[in-house]
């Protein structure tokens, strides 16, 4: 099972139409859309993470509610809002963000449960939460636990320059999660921020995905690269495409131990991947929009 770890909030995806600016409200955070993925690509998915006690945060609970997930702990903080992520998109549907969460209730966790966490194969961790000390430390302290209980630790390095006061402070925090996790993801631009030499040399022990958008994605495995194309589309709104590409890929690396791990089933999982994220452009939103296994399949076949 993957135990997916860290925000959920509302999206909240504006739209320009005759002079009049107004915002459609959506489930989301990343790890949320990687559990609700993961478990409509067919494999076993769990979430934890806070909400406020407020209409966003009982929308949020009800849609949660009706994901199928296979475990699912929300913590309701009565001191704190939900968090709100606005997006705008442009003519391309490649979306802007701009966050609204000061002493909202994302990065402030609560204790995993033992029954959920001793069911998981993989704990897949946010990075939102780092953007503040309590997060920081709760991110720390579940990777070491999850690599001490012998599951493996992903991570979506997601990187979010309005969460820190510079980049070089950002760029420590993801470092300190990325030495502890096995399977990690970057996007084309995450690379060029945290260099092609850091992910050589300091990651080369790690399953490495790089999701390239239209060009496909590629793995990094000790010393190793695979590059896997992608099907082509026209997007409507890439809101969550990273992370339906990701849940693609964990779904089929789930209960697969490491020494198990070939150059093939890179390559099928990330291709998997790859036709769940550029499926998922074709509406808007990043969980409303997921395809069916049904449409993966056939996507494949192409």
């Amino acid at each position: 099972m993957i135990l997916c770890v860290g925000e959920i909030l509302a999206d909240m995806i504006g739209t320009l139409s005759n002079g009049s600016f107004s915002y459609e409200r959506k489930a989301g955070g990343a790890p949320f859309n990687v559990a609700c993925a993961a478990k409509k690509f067919g494999a076993r998915a769990s979430f934890v993470g806070s909400v406020g006690e407020d209409t966003i945060g009982l929308f949020l609970e009800n849609f949660a509610s009706g994901c199928g997930l296979d475990g699912l702990y929300l913590r309701r903080d009565a001191s704190r809002n939900t968090t709100l992520a606005f997006v705008e998109l442009d003519e391309n549907g490649e979306r802007f963000f701009c966050f609204y969460r000061k002493h909202t209730a994302d990065y402030v966790l609560p204790e995993i449960p033992s029954a959920l966490f001793s069911e998981a194969d993989i704990v897949h961790i946010g990075s939102l939460m780092l953007g503040e000390d309590c997060g920081k430390e709760y991110a720390k302290a579940l990777a070491l636990r999850a690599k001490n209980a012998g599951k493996l630790v992903s991570f979506d390095v997601n990187y979010r320059t309005d969460i820190f006061r510079d980049r070089e402070e950002a760029v420590w925090a993801y470092k300190e999660i990325l030495a502890v996790s096995d399977v990690v993801k970057f996007s084309e631009d995450e690379v060029e921020i945290f260099t092609k030499e850091y992910i050589k040399n300091e990651l080369a022990e790690k399953l490495v995905c790089i999701s390239l958008g239209g060009e496909g994605s590629e793995w990094h495995y000790r010393g190793k690269v695979g590059r896997v194309p992608t099907v082509k589309v026209k997007p409507v709104d890439t809101t969550g495409a990273g992370d339906a590409f990701y849940a693609g890929v964990l779904s089929r690396l789930d209960g697969v131990g490491r020494e198990d791990w070939t150059e093939e089933l890179f390559s099928s999982a990330l291709r998997f991947g790859n036709v769940c994220g550029a499926l998922n452009t074709l509406g808007r939103g990043a969980i409303d929009s997921l395809p069916t296994l049904a449409q993966i399949e056939e996507a494949l076949k192409k």
